[in-house]
């Protein structure tokens, strides 16, 4: 989409800038992995043991390793290579990849993070893609993610969702889970089981309203809260008996009523401003507040 700024009360279009090679949009998004995709960095150009290297290999804050790939040409079949990287990184023991985070992040950051193997990431990263790319993403059983990015003049740049595939992956028979007995499989409504009615509607309203939001906004349920997110997470909401917990991004909130927590820095949270529904009269005040969270994230 066409980016315009401002000069003397009149808007003049951006220019669109090429990056020279490929490398250079790769070293743009690694070194801000944590700001565009919520995600930590553990390696560049990391090398296969069948000869390829990925060009980018992370993990998320939910705990899933994630592949990512560029290209800056649309003729590039980036995402059949991205799979086969997929298919050997599942290949590995469990164990090599939980040392790479260690290594990487520290013993601190690696306890908290519990690596969702069932769940891993191939994120593309273009300024097109073909026809090819995006009825291969429709139909494979993956999460793939295609992003567009756009590089403009006075060092502006742009990264936003083509598609993304919520389809849940298939884990490896020689891959246990962590936590034997528990389910990896989590819905709304089982986070809702057991809550009071009044709470489940305010939850359902709020819902319904973070939804009219943006139609990009996608859902994840987690065994302890619901995400919203665009290229990244703006609310990641736990409902309890009695109320509604938000944790929200870190900016400074219109907050008049003073509603709005922060969470002590001990606790590593990237959201890290907290609000708390309690009435449906509060629903319109928080609903602002969560706005202005979501947009942080545009």
């Amino acid at each position: 989409m066409p980016i315009y700024r401002k000069i003397n009360s009149k808007f003049s279009k951006l220019k669109l800038i090429q990056l020279p090679k490929e490398k250079a949009l790769q070293e743009i998004v690694e070194a801000n992995l944590q700001e565009m995709l919520d995600m930590y960095f553990l390696e560049t150009e990391y090398p296969t043991t069948f000869g390829g290297r990925i060009d980018t290999l992370a993990v998320d804050y939910f705990g899933a390793p994630v592949i990512i790939e560029y290209k800056l040409s649309k003729n590039e079949n980036v995402i059949n290579q991205a799979l086969s990287y997929l298919k050997w990184l599942k290949a590995q023991k469990v164990d090599f990849f939980e040392m790479l985070v260690q290594k990487k992040l520290g013993k601190e950051i690696a306890e908290k993070l519990k690596i969702d193997w069932k769940n891993p990431r191939v994120i593309c990263i273009a300024e097109s893609y073909s026809k090819f790319d995006i009825d291969t993403v429709e139909v494979v059983p993956l999460r793939i993610e295609l992003l567009h990015y756009r590089h403009y003049e006075n060092d502006i740049f742009l990264l936003e969702p083509l598609t993304v595939t919520e389809n849940k992956a298939s884990l490896p028979a020689n891959l246990p889970t962590h936590e034997p007995g528990i389910s990896e499989e989590v819905s709304v409504e089982a986070l809702l089981a057991n809550i009071p009615p009044n709470v489940v509607a305010m939850f359902q309203e709020m819902r319904q309203r973070i939804f009219t939001l943006d139609e990009a906004i996608k859902e994840k349920a987690t065994r302890y809260y619901v995400a919203y997110r665009m290229t990244k997470n703006f609310a990641e909401v736990t409902v309890a008996k009695q109320h509604i917990k938000i944790h929200m991004r870190p900016v400074d909130y219109d907050d008049p009523k003073g509603l709005v927590d922060k969470i002590p820095e001990g606790y590593n949270w990237t959201l890290d401003k907290r609000v708390y529904l309690k009435s449906m009269s509060d629903m319109d005040y928080v609903m602002g507040l969560l706005e202005q969270s979501y947009k942080d994230v545009l």
